[in-house]
């Protein structure tokens, strides 16, 4: 009778690894679709490409963020810690924060968020103002995030 328990335990065992697996890697491969789909989408390479007429690179832009996704899936995965200097950590941060912001723009192109936004909220003169706004709100917010909240 133990012998059987033993049995269907490991049974159980096998089962549930399999199925983690099974929801891992379809997790995974539906949140990189969904961020290939999204630059794809929003056209955010292409565009880079066409405003500083780089077509040249166009290898270099591919591998870029190709190295960059298997990096930062790396890092979310492992252990990996560094021990970085600050001018490193302003360059990293600099980065991530120009990609972030290019994204939320091309978003919000695609989507012609901000002429909408002004219309509906009656500053359709003022929208110059309107993203200023916006986008000082977002550099104070971070700041005092960053400075005051994260300790």
């Amino acid at each position: 009778m133990q012998h059987i328990t033993k049995i269907s335990s490991m049974i159980k065992t096998v089962l549930v690894n399999i199925l983690e697996i099974v929801i891992g890697l379809s997790g995974g491969l539906a949140v990189g679709a969904g961020y290939v789909a999204f630059l794809t989408v929003l056209g955010i390479i292409p565009r880079l490409i066409q405003l500083t007429k780089s077509g040249r690179f166009i290898k270099i832009y591919i591998a870029c963020v190709i190295i960059g996704s298997l990096f930062g899936v790396h890092l979310s995965f492992t252990n990996t810690t560094w021990d970085q200097s600050n001018g490193l950590l302003f360059v990293w941060g600099l980065f991530h924060g120009i990609f972030v912001g290019m994204l939320a723009a091309a978003l919000a192109e695609v989507l012609n968020v901000f002429p909408i936004l002004a219309k509906r909220i009656g500053v359709e003169g003022k929208l110059m103002w309107l993203l200023m706004a916006l986008m000082f709100g977002k550099i104070i917010g971070s700041l005092f995030q960053w400075l005051i909240f994260v300790q």
